[in-house]
């Protein structure tokens, strides 16, 4: 059976056959019975054509039933807990990068009480010429709020927050640095170092300390680092610049919401 769909996307792109064939590494006459035939390639090429036609490939081949790579190409590791993930790691990560840095978070006050020097290290890749944006939870939104009280801890979360724009006082004033607050309701908190990503997934109920950690490393033809990128850059998008203040406010104090 005719395969259309194909035939229509290649022309609707503008490629040919043998432009199909040469970009999969292919021969020609494979992209042709593709077409003709209605016969359905291997997952890898069904994923590479589709991304050269800018279509999905479920919608290209409808019957098929593994569209998506049987496993994640672009995680390197897991870890069970954030608890299991090698200290020196996350510092590692950001002395090496030189391009970008995007932080997602609440509190992360791990990496202040476990690095006294994290303030030199991020004024350090902003002097490399990093790009460098941290997004904070912001202690007063209502999401910060529930954390807390979803982790039995109260308004500890809150206080924690306040620790880290403590420990990130003066950040935003360094070239090549924001800093940012938000009120978004955290599903994964984001650490991205250049072509590497840290994603510490968050459990109901559970502290981020007992949650798993994915490390995700930009590759071709992965998907993983990409969709968190997105995740992050919505957050960016709905952030703020976070008033200094909120750092000085007792923890009596966080029970305003914004």
């Amino acid at each position: 059976m005719v395969n259309d769909r194909l035939r229509t996307a290649m022309e609707a792109a503008g490629l040919t056959t043998d432009a199909v064939a040469t970009q999969l590494d292919v021969d020609a006459k494979t992209v042709e019975r593709w077409i003709a035939t209605g016969r359905v390639p291997y997952p890898r090429h069904r994923i590479a054509f589709a991304k050269l036609v800018g279509r999905e490939a479920g919608e290209l081949w409808p019957t098929a039933r593994d569209t998506e790579p049987a496993t994640a190409q672009d995680l390197i590791r897991f870890y069970p807990s954030r608890a299991s993930v090698p200290t020196h790691l996350w510092f590692d990560l950001l002395d090496a990068a030189n391009l970008s840095v995007d932080l997602l978070f609440y509190s992360a006050l791990f990496l202040s009480d476990g690095h006294a020097e994290l303030a030199n290290a991020i004024r350090r890749a902003a002097s490399r010429g990093t790009r460098v944006r941290i997004l904070v939870g912001n202690p007063r939104s209502t999401a910060v709020v529930a954390r807390g009280r979803e982790e039995g801890i109260g308004h500890d979360v809150a206080s924690r927050v306040r620790m880290t724009l403590h420990y990130l006082d003066g950040m935003d004033q360094v070239d090549g640095v924001q800093v940012r607050g938000h009120s978004t309701t955290l599903y994964n908190s984001i650490y991205r170092f250049d072509d590497d990503m840290l994603v510490n997934a968050h459990t109901y109920g559970a502290a981020a300390v007992e949650s798993p950690v994915l490390h995700l490393r930009r590759v071709p033809r992965g998907r993983l680092f990409d969709h968190y990128m997105k995740s992050f850059e919505r957050v960016w998008a709905a952030s703020a610049p976070m008033p200094s203040a909120l750092a000085r406010e007792e923890t009596n104090g966080s029970h305003r919401l914004s």
